[in-house]
């Protein structure tokens, strides 16, 4: 192995996770297109689904996204009457991410796509637990710096 093997894309772990991603992203692109959402504004409903209320450094760590991703989506979002984003009353620091009633309703609509996703994916259920403990321990790992 010569000292350079080491900058081969085939020996990156990083280059297959990129690539993998960004074709989950492009699955999903029809399914979300009907419900007119990208990628990154259905993660953040599916944490509003589940939480209804949460403010924006929550929401942040919850998808690994920082405020300057987020607060234009999160304008977005707000534009298409799916949240409300109010200041906190306790600290106006924070901003705090509403659902609304149009949001919620919305879903109804978004209720099948991972099982439409599933379908996409050349994976038994048991290679999919295992992917997800995989790309989750990777995720909890302490990054350095």
């Amino acid at each position: 192995m010569d000292k350079y093997s080491c900058l081969k894309i085939e020996n990156q772990l990083c280059f297959p996770l990129y690539a993998c991603a960004k074709e989950v992203v492009r699955k999903y692109k029809p399914f979300l297109d009907r419900i007119d959402l990208t990628y990154t504004q259905y993660i953040t409903m599916m944490v509003l689904w589940e939480r209804n209320t949460v403010n924006v450094s929550e929401l942040g760590e919850c998808l690994y996204l920082d405020s300057g991703t987020l607060t234009p989506l999160l304008k977005k979002l707000e534009t298409k009457g799916l949240v409300r984003r109010e200041r906190s009353r306790e600290d106006e620091r924070v901003m705090v991410i509403t659902l609304t009633e149009k949001g919620l309703a919305l879903r109804d609509e978004a209720v099948d796509i991972p099982a439409q996703m599933g379908g996409c994916m050349n994976l038994d259920p048991e290679d999919a637990a295992q992917l997800y403990r995989i790309l989750y321990k990777i995720l909890k790992t302490p990054s350095e710096g």
